[in-house]
């Protein structure tokens, strides 16, 4: 069976040794006084909670997934015990408003957290992490009496939340969503339509759901202009704000799905069901952004831990696993064959693994840091510029990281050979529960879209320029280092090459903008590649002047690790580069009868 120990050595090495967490966040209004004491503690509570509690459940819950009986949903055994751990210890609470029973604690260390949580059990995780997204669109977007009622249940993990957006006819294009709202004259509204696809939409592990859902008023505009956003709870709260009437909105079914089974992936009908108004009127994609750009970065986690949990088995197996003699000479002459970990090919996939998970680590903890920085910063222009590089590379967090997930779960099932197979390993299961990622809150193709379209090329490379001038600034301070030659050289052409083809699909795409969809999906993973080399080099840097001074075999990973990823890896680059430029035509000239089968 398969298991999970949290990697607290590499996310202190990321929070302490490169990022200097302590030191930027002392420089932030509200977080003067969090410690590196403080950091390690919360990291440490969280990996025994995560290892102890729901790692444990995590196969068994795949195996009996969540029961639906006439609208009643019930998640598997222990997900309830576990849930209620999770909210005495206060974790729900970690980086939420102190004003509404938070702890006020940094998102730098709300992600390695959240990267834990998904690691030991990606379904059970889903639970608070919808409503997390939840309490980010109430308290950015609701009036004060919302906040009041309903954040404080939601931080303290009373009350859950979700997320509404899709309808059986229209995924992405959420112009076409059919769900109405009609205005009572007191304030409230009566929706009515049916969404679906609402993870954690049911469940029996708290005592109110509160709904975020997507409507269109009958004089609204017809297309995504004229969404709003409501307030939809499961129960409406009576005078004392407990849980009073039942309102409108019921389960209908619950989905039989490929992975995340243990997580209630839910079809909600809406039967003029009681919704308050978050927001403006038609201005409910842009309160929903809040919540979807969490989830996006949430899906982005789930890349990455799922990836390390997967990795870490595969590494355990490979260690233990015996067969045939190694090409170069036998290496364990005790044994009847040499463990796999020996073979050229397995040490190819564990090293993939290793690279994009620890470069998908530095890079979550450090975009997390630069949404604390958005939000606390006293410098105005900070602030913009952090906001800027969190808008520019939230596709790539989310895409990047679980394209590489996906991967990373495949190639370590690929590991265990047919073993990997068989569910009583826990393998496959990991790849069935990561694939998810690739799909939902926004696929990886309209997070592609995102990057080139609204990203770069609607503000003329402004965004991406900003991330451009950080890698320069640190290629230029090591360049008279010998030993980072290796990594500069590269990662300068990289930055070359993103600049040049940059300009050429945005000169393509004044032509014909099907170039730039056509472009799209090669240029994120480009790019991606260039903020993972950053941050690869970047860690090498600081594992050699450490080299000396403490764990030198960890620092020796580092930059052995750092190789392969530009050896192996950051190749990929050059087949990027070529198909991007080869254009649309090669995509569209085909005619659609000739797509016959």
């Amino acid at each position: 069976m398969a298991t999970y120990k949290a990697p607290l050595r590499d996310m202190q090495f990321v929070l302490h040794e490169l990022l200097d967490a302590e030191k930027v966040l002392s420089t932030l209004s509200g977080y003067e006084e969090v410690s590196k004491d403080v950091l390690d503690q919360y990291l440490e509570a969280s990996a025994q909670f995560c290892e102890n509690e729901i790692a444990p459940l995590n196969r068994a819950a795949d195996e009996e997934g969540c029961h639906w009986d006439n609208g009643v949903v019930t998640t598997p055994k222990g997900f309830k015990e576990a849930y209620k751990q999770f909210c005495e210890l206060g974790f729900p609470s970690l980086d939420c408003d102190p004003a509404y029973g938070g702890q006020g604690m940094p998102k730098t260390l709300g992600f390695p957290s959240m990267e834990m949580l998904v690691s030991a059990n990606v379904a059970w995780s889903m639970y608070p992490g919808l409503s997390h997204g939840a309490y980010s669109a109430i308290h950015a977007h609701g009036e004060q009496w919302m906040k009041d009622l309903y954040l404080p249940k939601i931080v303290d993990g009373t009350w859950s939340g979700t997320m509404c957006l899709t309808e059986p006819h229209c995924g992405t294009d959420l112009g076409l969503l059919k769900s109405k709202a009609e205005a009572n004259g007191d304030g409230t509204f009566n929706i009515t339509g049916t969404k679906i696809f609402i993870s954690a939409g049911e469940h029996d592990l708290t005592d109110n759901i509160v709904h975020l859902v997507l409507a269109r008023l009958p004089d609204s505009p017809k297309d995504i202009k004229g969404i709003s956003l409501f307030l939809v709870p499961k129960f409406i709260p009576d005078a004392s704000g407990k849980p009073g009437v039942r309102n409108g909105v019921s389960c209908g079914s619950i989905e039989h799905k490929m992975g995340i089974k243990a997580n209630a992936t839910a079809v909600l009908n809406f039967d003029g069901a009681k919704g308050w108004l978050v927001g403006e009127v038609n201005k409910g994609m842009a309160c929903m952004f809040t919540m979807m750009n969490a989830a996006r970065l949430g899906c982005g986690m789930q890349g990455l831990g799922l990836g390390e949990s997967a990795y870490q088995n595969a590494v355990a197996y490979a260690k233990d696993r015996v067969q045939m003699r190694s090409l170069s000479g036998t290496k364990r002459a005790d044994l009847p064959a040499d463990p796999i970990i020996v073979h050229p090919d397995v040490r190819r996939m564990l090293l993939t693994g290793k690279a994009y998970t620890e470069a998908g680590r530095a890079f979550s903890t450090w975009l997390a840091m630069q949404l604390d920085i958005e939000e606390r910063s006293t410098d105005e222009a900070i602030r913009q510029d952090a906001a800027d590089l969190v808008a520019l590379l939230t596709p790539i967090a989310k895409a990047f990281m679980t394209d590489n997930g996906f991967v990373v779960t495949n190639q370590a099932m690929q590991v265990y050979g047919g073993h990997g197979f068989i569910r009583e390993w826990g393998m496959e299961q990991y790849v069935r529960d990561c694939r998810i990622s690739q799909i939902y809150e926004g696929t990886n193709t309209i997070q592609a879209l995102d990057l080139i379209g609204r990203k770069v090329l609607l503000d003329q490379g402004q965004k991406l320029r900003k991330f451009t001038k950080i890698v320069h600034k640190f290629c230029e301070a090591q360049a008279q280092d010998a030993q980072m030659k290796e990594f500069v050289e590269p990662l300068q052409k990289l930055m070359k090459d993103v600049g040049d083809v940059t300009m050429h699909i945005g000169m393509q795409a004044m032509m014909n903008k099907d170039e730039a969809g056509a472009a799209a999906v090669d240029y994120l993973r480009l790019v991606g590649h260039l903020v993972f080399g950053y941050f690869w080099a970047w860690m090498v840097s600081v594992a050699l002047g450490k080299m000396e001074s403490g764990d030198k075999k960890f620092y020796q990973a580092k930059v052995h690790t750092a190789r392969f990823y530009f050896q192996r890896l950051m190749p990929e680059t050059a087949a990027l580069l070529q198909t991007l430029r080869s254009g649309s035509k090669n995509l569209m000239d085909l005619e659609e009868d000739s797509f016959i089968f």
